[in-house]
Order: C-alpha cells, then sequence, then structure tokens
C-alpha cells in the first residue's frame, strides 16, 4: 500500500494536463511549479481546478486504499507516501512536483474527513480574504492539527497533520519571502494577466 500510495501520488496531472490541452509544459512558464495554483495563473481557472481536484483524488485513493486492506495506520502510511510521491514524481524523474496542499487535502479526506473539510474552508476563506493562494495554503495547512485535536483523532492522523503542515510551510518559504517583499501574486481571472504569465519564463 505505501508503494501504491507512492505511485498514485506521482501522477502529475498539473504536468499532464496543461501539456495535453494546451501544449504548454508548466514547468518553463510562471513560477514553474506544477501543482494547481500555477496551473490556475497560467492556464485559466478551468484547468487549475481540474488539476485541484484530480490531485486530490489520488489522496484519497492512496488513503482510502491504505484503510481497505489494512487500517487506519496503512491508510495514514499510504497517504504519506502519495505526498513524497507528489513532491518528488515517479513519472517526472524524481525531478521537484507540487507543494502537496491538495494532495494533503485528499488524504485528510480519506482518514479524518471532518478534518479535511475544516481545512478546505479555511483555505477557501483565507483565499477569498486575500487572493492569495499561498496564503490560503498556509493557513489551511496550520489548521490541520488545530482541527484534528478539537475532534479526538487518533495518534496516527495527529502525527500527518503535524508533519503534513510543517511540509506545506516549508515548500511555501519562497512563497513567504515574496509575501514579505511584497512580490508574491495575487490570483487572477483576468485573460490578460494569464498572457503575460505564459509569456513569463519560470523562476
Amino acid at each position: 500500500m505505501i508503494v501504491a500510495g507512492y505511485v498514485l501520488g506521482s501522477m502529475p496531472f498539473g504536468y499532464w494536463l496543461p501539456k495535453l490541452v494546451k501544449g504548454v509544459d508548466i514547468r518553463t512558464v510562471g513560477s514553474g511549479n506544477v501543482g494547481a495554483s500555477n496551473v490556475w495563473r497560467t492556464c485559466g481557472p478551468a484547468l487549475g481546478i481540474a488539476v485541484a481536484l484530480l490531485d486530490i483524488l489520488k489522496g484519497v485513493a492512496a488513503g482510502l486504499l491504505g484503510r481497505l486492506v489494512g487500517d487506519e495506520l496503512i491508510g495514514v502510511l499510504a497517504g504519506t507516501a502519495a505526498l513524497a510521491g507528489h513532491y518528488r514524481p515517479l513519472f517526472l524523474g524524481f525531478a521537484r512536483g507540487g507543494k502537496l496542499v491538495a494532495t494533503t487535502g485528499g488524504v485528510m479526506l480519506a482518514i479524518a474527513p471532518l478534518v479535511s473539510l475544516c481545512g478546505a474552508g479555511v483555505w477557501l476563506a483565507a483565499f477569498l480574504a486575500t487572493r492569495y493562494a499561498s496564503v490560503a495554503s498556509l493557513a489551511a495547512g496550520a489548521s490541520l492539527p488545530v482541527f484534528a485535536l478539537a475532534f479526538g483523532e487518533s495518534w496516527p492522523v495527529l502525527a500527518f497533520t503535524i508533519g503534513a503542515a510543517a511540509a506545506i510551510c516549508a515548500l511555501h518559504a519562497g512563497n513567504i519571502r515574496r509575501l514579505r517583499q511584497g512580490e508574491e501574486r495575487r490570483a487572477s481571472f483576468s485573460v490578460s494577466s494569464r498572457l503575460r504569465s505564459l509569456s513569463r519564463p519560470a523562476r
């Protein structure tokens, strides 16, 4: 189940969908990240949402498979492997992948649905308030251990939320730096903004 979780997590939908639909190598535009946020900014909301949903689903699949075959602990381990696969995807030659946010939400949906839904609510509220996907992701990640404690989740689930929150924070170090310098880009729904992102080389 750990191997299966890693393979599931390794499916780089943020790379595959833009390449298939628009012929764009997402690693060469915008931030160069293969996550849903960069796909949203450079290829539009529809494709960004599709990538986010697929990244969530692969986390759900890993967690559910682990729980069905074993127990909650196996579900957590398979889910952790899915995060590792998302970060270093087998299908991209172990190059750097996404920042774990959507896949973490999917794993939590499988092993602790209430915690996941509350975290999603935090993400949505923070995003609507700031239009910064990075701020929303950091806030949602930090909220997971709090909700896990509040709902009395088991120690494997609590450990997973703490580890995931720490990993999300670490992987957003560049975003945190740009936020402090006032250089972080807000989400935009305009076509002209997406065209500028497509013409900008990855940094």
